[in-house]
């Protein structure tokens, strides 16, 4: 189970419809008002 990194809901990978790839991580979303977000400025999510 993924953490969605904009709202920190449980994402499943398998299930995930929304999914971003940022320095060779792959973030999964939610929503996609939470992946665009996150693609608007990644740094202010990933730790």
């Amino acid at each position: 189970m993924a953490v969605d990194p904009v709202c920190n809901m449980k994402v499943d990978e398998k299930t995930a419809k929304h999914t971003s790839v940022h320095q060779g991580r792959t973030f999964y979303f939610c929503s996609i008002a939470c992946k665009e977000a996150f693609d608007r400025s990644p740094s202010k999510y990933v730790k």
